[in-house]
């Protein structure tokens, strides 16, 4: 009988388990939950989060060292004592694996509009990475889940820019011939439009980047190649082309500086050099960058005074009488709090993240006219071109609640300072200066272009901490060291010391 039951017993645990068997994987499976993303998710995903990191970079770091901004309080990264600085890092080797999961589900379609916009973002990317930082994992990035390669070699700076510059040439191809549209764009907001748009930004980068490039190498032939070939090379035509991100007033899609608490805003204040310098010419675009100072605004002369950079806690804090004698930051970058008395509450949606704009372009377009780099165009209208789009673009931005008056009078552009006129070199300084201007808020771009010039002029603070000079690059992640420590120990020996004064291969 015992016998009987225990087989029995046996019996239903078999059928038991073999049931539990049949049904595990449907049973255990959670329909609720995608095992693919598709690309317009990541798409607008990886946009949103590096679009909102070229806010932070330009104004922690950025807008400090090519002093449009200085501070008053917190004084390190004024000051040049600079430890690590890894958002760019993070952020793009974090975007980088959402951007792959892309590529790797369009791989191979030459005629897939997600694969030509996944390259372009793809190549600003790692631009950022390779300016900011020199030599870094790039061919090998990404591969640890496809290929198992979690330790990535670091390629030299110049080969990460030969990769990139393939890529937006082969991207403009894509786009060319695709036979879709894509979604989740928050650049260009998608559909049938779009593309055209991202082909004139991955040209317009080409030529960017080209020229960056021409400190090492004659980029003149592949300029002019893009130049000569508007239907196959379409470059921005316009400030309708600018690849910016626009932000919405509900939260969380708001301007990123909108919910900075009061102090840590007003950390920043107006430089001294921006200040001085669009004072000297009567520049309509300052009372954009800054506001009055709450002291001269009391005394009945309104005016916009900036701080000098560089200046160590107590000095800063004390400079022109205190905070109240030093400019905050522009209205149109303010936080819900960061207003004057009397003043329209900020515009969330006011202010943009730009990765690139039209202004640039026709600066870049400038300076290759005027060296003789390309044989199109005229450069002092290419100089004009790139004054007017910049001054209509903040015209067109700026909140009219603000009362700020951005006509440019005829005066503006006959002074000295501004005129296309002097010597080739006085052209070029002229160039320089107001793509210095056009730049504000772009990220780090206005800090990697004066590594390639030096000008306009940057004068370290008067008690920095780096020996008089001005960093040119970051350093690795620390994190590095024990991650990736034989590699990145390959780039240092081969680049030279992991130090903010070690110039990278570009900018030699």
């Amino acid at each position: 009988m015992k016998l009987v039951k225990m087989m029995t017993a046996v019996a239903l645990v078999a059928a038991t388990l073999t049931g539990c068997d049949k049904d595990f994987r449907s049973i255990n499976t959670d329909t609720n939950v995608p095992t693919q993303v598709t690309p317009d998710l990541l798409l607008s995903g990886v946009i949103r989060n590096m679009m909102n990191q070229q806010v932070s970079d330009a104004w922690g770091i950025g807008n400090i060292v090519v002093q449009y901004h200085a501070k008053i309080q917190f004084v390190n990264e004024d000051r040049y004592l600079w430890n690590e600085q890894n958002g760019v890092w993070n952020s793009v080797y974090g975007n980088y694996r959402n951007l792959q999961n892309i590529l790797t589900q369009v791989s191979g379609d030459n005629k897939n509009a997600y694969h030509g916009v996944a390259l372009i973002l793809k190549s600003w990317m790692f631009s950022l990475v390779a300016d900011s930082y020199g030599d870094a994992p790039y061919s090998e990035a990404g591969k640890a889940k496809t290929d198992g390669l979690y330790q990535p070699k670091y390629d030299k700076q110049e080969d990460i820019y030969t990769g990139i510059l393939a890529d937006l040439k082969k991207a403009n191809e894509i786009l060319a011939a695709s036979t879709n549209t894509i979604s989740g764009d928050l650049l260009y907001g998608g559909g049938a439009a779009a593309n055209l748009k991202w082909r004139k930004l991955a040209n317009s980068l080409r030529l960017r980047l080209l020229m960056r490039l021409s400190k090492k190498k004659n980029v003149n032939a592949d300029m002019q190649a893009i130049l000569n070939d508007a239907n196959t090379f379409p470059v921005f035509i316009s400030n309708a082309d600018n690849a910016e991100m626009k932000y919405l007033s509900a939260a969380p899609n708001q301007w990123p500086l909108y919910g900075t608490r009061v102090g840590s805003f007003d950390e920043f204040r107006v430089s001294k050099t921006l200040s001085d310098r669009l004072s000297s010419m009567a520049d309509p675009r300052l009372a954009v960058f800054g506001r009055p100072s709450q002291k001269s605004v009391a005394a009945g002369t309104p005016v916009i005074e900036g701080i000098p950079n560089g200046l160590g806690d107590v000095q800063a804090l004390s400079y022109n009488g205190g905070p109240q004698g030093v400019s905050r930051v522009g209205y149109t970058f303010a936080c819900l709090v960061c207003n004057d008395n009397g003043q329209a509450v900020p515009d969330p949606a006011a202010a943009r993240a730009v990765l690139m704009s039209y202004a640039e372009l026709q600066f870049i377009l400038a300076e290759a006219r005027e060296k003789g780099m390309i044989t199109n165009g005229d450069a002092a209208t290419f100089y004009r071109n790139g004054i007017d789009a910049n001054m209509a673009y903040w015209k067109s931005l700026v909140p009219v609640q603000y009362n700020i008056n951005l006509d440019v009078p005829a005066s503006y552009y006959t002074q000295a300072a501004v005129a296309y006129t002097g010597t080739s070199t006085e052209k070029l300084d002229k160039i320089y200066l107001q793509k210095w201007v056009a730049l504000y808020f772009t990220g780090l771009e206005g800090w990697h272009d004066w590594k390639r010039t030096g000008k306009p002029e940057i004068v370290p603070g008067a008690n920095n901490l780096n020996n008089n000079k001005v960093p040119v690059r970051f350093i690795y992640p620390q994190s590095e060291q024990s991650l990736n420590g034989t590699f990145r120990a390959e780039a240092v020996t081969r680049q030279g010391a992991d130090d903010i004064n070690t110039r990278t291969w570009i900018a030699q």
